[in-house]
């Protein structure tokens, strides 16, 4: 069986995100100083990971995040980011760097409802579900292959990235139930083929994760509500998630949530984490 561990994290907070203005992939703008202290602060949390992989949309935003976090970690301060067009925000076309409510007359005036309805030039929500599906296949097929190629060394352990269980549950210990951390199997005994962070942004996120909700059966956190499923993470929300693939069959991946949109590190930034319902 391969088994790998994916932490999805939203970016921090930018001075649009701060006044409500669509950025999607035509404004490119950095973090704003909490937003800084908002990755700062997501690194902390995450820094006893031993990540094998990150990965981040080629946005500024986002990769500022990656970076922020990966200058915290204990394990994984060398470890290079890939950015990765896919990973990108949900393109808005005419609504970006306009207000949000601009984007909800649009919707209005064309009898339609956001985030379902697509601006000029935008994109489709099907057509965001395309690029993350593309890219959880491939991360899926990247775990593959790492197994079977670990598998072949003379004398290996038959898992690459070493990652122990302690280094893995330690930030979501306090996040879920016993129940969900045996049912994710990941026990002290529990070693990963890949353990995977990804940096990415808010309306793409809840994208990908209806995707493998709808799609592939995503096991939830027994106490989590439909509107926080709907919701869109706070920036620098963590969702961490385990993907079992039984004799690497990436059609069928088993998917479990750990923990959804965790935002306890951010109790002392002192920046806003109630998230508008689109970005």
């Amino acid at each position: 069986m391969v088994r790998f561990g994916l932490t999805v994290v939203r970016h921090g907070e930018t001075r649009y995100n701060k006044d409500k203005i669509l950025q999607g992939q035509g404004v490119d703008e950095p973090l704003s100083a909490t937003g800084f202290r908002q990755a700062d602060a997501a690194g902390l949390f995450l820094s006893n990971v031993k990540f094998t992989h990150v990965f981040s949309s080629d946005l500024l935003r986002a990769k500022q995040t990656a970076a922020a976090i990966l200058g915290k970690n204990r394990f994984s301060k060398d470890l290079e980011i890939k950015y990765d067009a896919r990973l990108r925000e949900r393109k808005y076309g005419v609504a970006e760097g306009k207000p949000l409510a601009d984007l909800k007359a649009m919707a209005k005036d064309a009898g339609e409802q956001c985030p379902s309805f697509t601006p000029s030039g935008g994109e489709t929500l099907d057509e965001v579900r395309e690029r993350a599906r593309d890219f959880f296949e491939f991360l899926c097929q990247l775990a593959v292959e790492l197994e079977q190629k670990e598998h072949g060394k003379p004398g290996a352990p038959g898992r690459s990235s070493g990652t122990s269980g302690e280094q893995f549950v330690f930030p979501w210990t306090n996040h879920c139930s016993e129940a969900e951390l045996s049912s994710a199997g990941s026990g002290s005994s529990t070693v990963l083929d890949a353990n995977i962070l990804v940096v990415s942004h808010g309306a793409y996120m809840r994208n990908w994760i209806g995707y493998m909700v709808s799609d592939l059966n995503c096991t939830l956190p027994a106490n989590l509500t439909k509107s926080q499923l709907s919701s869109v993470s706070p920036n620098t929300g963590v969702s961490h998630f385990i993907i079992k693939l039984e004799n690497g069959n990436l059609l069928k991946p088993n998917i479990t949530c750990v923990c959804l949109n965790q935002d306890s590190h951010l109790v002392d930034v002192g920046a806003e984490c109630v998230a508008s319902k689109v970005f």
